[in-house]
């Protein structure tokens, strides 16, 4: 491992999933979609990409791509938990400095956006750092599903630390309306307090597990980008992957 590799991603991978079982290794395009992930964390440039798994389905399909994969606990309760534990046998000696945590689901999304979570770290006095992106309808706006950021930035700001997150806006709040998305950037000493902290009230009520970083006097910042990542959750997501990924037709005279 390099030691001028301060940042390394990780992305956290199970195959249990009820709304769409086995979806890391579902094919897109003829390449699993966790391969897919990989190669928009290796598109972005900023370090050693690691799969976080705890099936060897995943590990053979990450394998067979070339690609880094480390074995975890499959009864670890979490992502943050599973990157957490897949850095300490990566780097056990504490080269990387920033982690990032992709999640696996994410076939789309741009290394430039990863890229972005990353930087609002380094720039500001954050322990974590996520990303958002404006809201474009009340339906959005009104789905309980849709988490939303709450963070105010002035005149040109693209950064900003977050007041809170919920699934519902309260009345009060009079800031702009933002979907977060859930890539999140960890300073090293963050991540390993974070999954040493209980889990709290307000994130058991509301299944929101930045909350507990939140409750406990971590500081989240968020970095404005355009749009929301595809994320695949259903048989129809994966539809929608499979043609948003499909090889382009070129057109031959």
């Amino acid at each position: 491992m390099n030691e001028i590799d301060d940042t390394v991603v990780l992305i956290p991978s199970r195959m249990a999933s009820t709304r769409l079982p086995g979806k890391p290794v579902a094919d897109i395009g003829g390449t699993p979609m966790i391969v897919h992930v990989v190669r928009r964390g290796e598109a972005a440039e900023l370090g050693p990409v690691v799969v976080a798994a705890c099936e060897p389905e995943v590990v053979e399909a990450v394998e067979m791509a070339d690609g880094e994969v480390v074995m975890t606990d499959p009864d670890l309760p979490s992502g943050s938990d599973r990157i957490a534990a897949a850095l300490n046998t990566i780097d056990p000696g504490g080269v990387h400095k920033f982690v990032i945590n992709l999640q696996g689901d994410l076939p789309t999304v741009e290394p430039g956006a990863i890229a972005a979570c990353l930087d609002a770290l380094k720039t500001t006095e954050a322990d974590i750092s996520t990303l958002a992106a404006p809201i474009a309808d009340a339906e959005e706006l009104a789905n309980p599903n849709v988490v939303k950021a709450l963070a105010r930035f002035s005149g040109d700001e693209t950064v900003s630390l977050a007041s809170d997150f919920a699934r519902t806006l309260p009345d009060t709040w009079d800031g702009p309306h933002l979907h977060h998305i859930g890539i999140y950037a960890y300073r090293r000493d963050a991540l390993e307090r974070f999954v040493g902290l209980p889990v709290s009230k307000r994130e058991a009520e509301h299944k929101l597990e930045q909350l507990r970083a939140l409750d406990n006097g971590m500081k989240i910042a968020v970095a404005l980008v355009d749009t929301v990542p595809f994320g695949v959750d259903t048989p129809a997501d994966l539809d929608r992957a499979r043609a948003l990924l499909a090889p382009k037709e070129t057109v031959t005279e």
